[in-house]
This record gives structure tokens, C-alpha cells and sequence, in this order.
């Protein structure tokens, strides 16, 4: 098994899904106790979203790059980038390290050219939907992007960052990004990018009525491809999985990484946001697989 490389703390909070779905699924596909040949930098995401608002780019790729080659330095033989964003360095960092960089945006168009997809709502933060780096890759793999209107980038980046990044999972932001899509389903999107990795915290397939794109656990499982020397067409059939929705309250990845849990719905919550190991005030059981987090690829 080839060791993976992992730039994570983009936040915490999506590097946890990506540990999650890369061992899980080498347990899956190898069975017992197997687990991931992994190195992890963790950055201080303050840090990091300081030097976005300042439009350091060239200090962010700087970063990246160093800490990259730390991965490269202790065995690691492909790097990931835990994040859409931070994509827009992700020339520069190649350029740091002589190993391969698996690119967030090539997996993520592996599937929606296998779906068939040809036209795409993006969804992500705003130098994400803004800048021309995400939107330009998924073009040369012949894949169109539309991206929200101006009021609605800056609703999506506000729940990204005031809400998933700090473990808030609100239903009326779930809502509000629901009529989002059918908006941008009415201008021709055929499909939906969370090309955010905290997106999947909040929105599942049942969410948007689309094809959805989950570029967290797509570019998790290109991890897994490099590491175990598959492609992406061998991995094995499962049943499709739905991500974790609470119906009655806010629900969070802290909870469902802690086991493979349901969600009895209770009344009266709805609008609750809270923040801790569990955000619902729910009864959790173990569930069958048709009721499991697609973010965490429990089974």
C-alpha cells in the first residue's frame, strides 16, 4: 500500500470526513484491521482564512508547499489537498514536491462525466465560485459551470464559514441553499459540485432533486486509488448512501463520525442550532446501510 499524504485543517471539521472515508474504505476493500498509510499536516485554519481575506495567495501557496514537502519528507507518495479553495495554489504546490498531486477537481469531473452530466451548479465559497481556477478545470474536462448570482455566493460563503466551518449545521441555512439550487436547476444545472469540503455536512441528494457531487468523499477515494493501485470503475458496488440529514434538528459530522448512527426526529427543534460533540437532540441507533452518512461512508 502506497502512503498517502494528506494538507488537512481546511477545516478540521472536513479533514475529519477525510479520514474517515480513506480508512474506511481501505478497511472495506482489504479487510480486518486494515487501515490507511497516512501522513496528515494540520494547519491553524485561522491563520489561513486571514491570509485569504488579505488575498495572500502567494504566502498561501508558500505554506501549502512547505508543508507538502514535509509530507513528502516522511514517505508520503501522493499529496492531498483538503480543500476546493485552496485548489487555486495547486500548481504551485506540485511545483514544491516531486510527488504526484491528486487534484480535487479531476475526480470530481471522473464523476460527473460518468453521470453523464455535462452542465453543473457550483457550489463553494467564494474565491471558489469566483476565481476562475475550479471553473476553468472542470472546462477543459468538458464540464460547464454555473455559478449562483452575487446575493446567493455570498449566503453560501457565509454558511461555510460562519456555520460548517465552526460545527453549525442549521436547517433554515439548509433551506435556504435548497432554493438555491432549484434556481440554479432552472437556469440549466443538471447536476450539483459541493465544491466546498463542509458542504456535505449540510446537503444530500435528497437536498437538491440532482445528480450530486460530493467533491469530499470523490477526491478521498482517489486517495485510496493511488494507495491501493485501483481505478475508480474497480471500486466496489454498494448500495447508494444518503448523507446525514437531521430532520428534526441540526446534525453535525462530530456526531456521525462517532458511530453509524439514525436519527429519530423530534418536534418542536427545528430552527435549533448548537454546537458540541452532538448538535441534535435525538435519540441515535445503529442503523442499516440505507440510512448511513455518505460524508463518512459508514456502512
Amino acid at each position: 500500500m502506497k502512503s498517502i499524504g494528506l494538507l488537512g485543517g481546511l477545516s478540521w471539521e472536513s479533514t475529519a470526513l477525510y479520514y474517515r472515508i480513506i480508512n474506511r474504505e481501505i478497511a472495506d476493500r482489504r479487510g480486518g484491521l486494515r487501515s490507511a498509510n497516512l501522513r496528515l499536516h494540520s494547519f491553524d485554519f485561522e491563520q489561513v482564512v486571514a491570509r485569504q481575506k488579505a488575498g495572500a495567495w502567494g504566502l498561501l501557496a508558500a505554506m501549502l508547499g512547505h508543508a507538502a514537502r514535509g509530507l513528502e519528507n516522511a514517505g508520503a507518495q501522493c499529496v492531498l489537498i483538503g480543500s476546493n479553495t485552496m485548489h487555486c495554489v495547486a500548481d504551485e504546490v506540485q511545483a514544491a514536491v516531486s510527488i504526484p498531486l491528486l487534484h480535487i477537481a479531476d475526480a470530481t469531473a471522473v464523476a460527473i462525466r460518468q453521470a453523464g452530466v455535462r452542465r453543473v451548479a457550483l457550489l463553494g465559497t467564494r474565491y471558489t465560485m469566483e476565481q476562475r481556477f475550479y471553473v476553468d478545470h472542470l472546462a477543459r474536462a468538458g464540464i460547464d459551470c454555473i455559478v449562483p448570482d452575487e446575493a446567493d455566493r455570498i449566503e453560501v460563503h457565509r454558511v461555510i464559514f460562519d456555520e460548517l466551518c465552526q460545527g453549525q449545521i442549521n436547517p433554515v441555512s439548509r433551506q435556504r441553499l435548497r432554493i438555491l439550487v432549484r434556481r440554479l436547476a432552472s437556469r440549466g444545472a443538471q447536476g450539483v459540485v459541493l465544491g466546498c469540503t463542509e458542504l456535505p455536512l449540510i446537503l444530500s441528494p435528497s437536498d437538491v432533486g440532482l445528480p450530486l457531487f460530493d467533491t469530499t468523499a470523490l477526491h478521498a477515494l482517489a486517495g485510496v486509488d493511488f494507495a491501493l493501485g485501483t481505478r475508480p470503475e474497480q471500486r466496489p458496488q454498494r448500495p447508494q448512501r444518503s448523507a446525514a440529514v437531521c430532520t428534526g434538528a441540526s446534525h453535525s459530522a462530530s456526531a456521525a463520525l462517532s458511530t453509524a448512527l439514525t436519527v429519530i426526529e423530534q418536534p418542536a427543534i427545528s430552527s435549533e442550532v448548537t454546537k458540541g460533540p452532538v448538535r441534535c437532540r435525538t435519540t441515535f441507533t445503529p442503523a442499516p446501510a440505507s440510512t448511513l452518512c455518505a460524508a463518512c461512508t459508514i456502512r
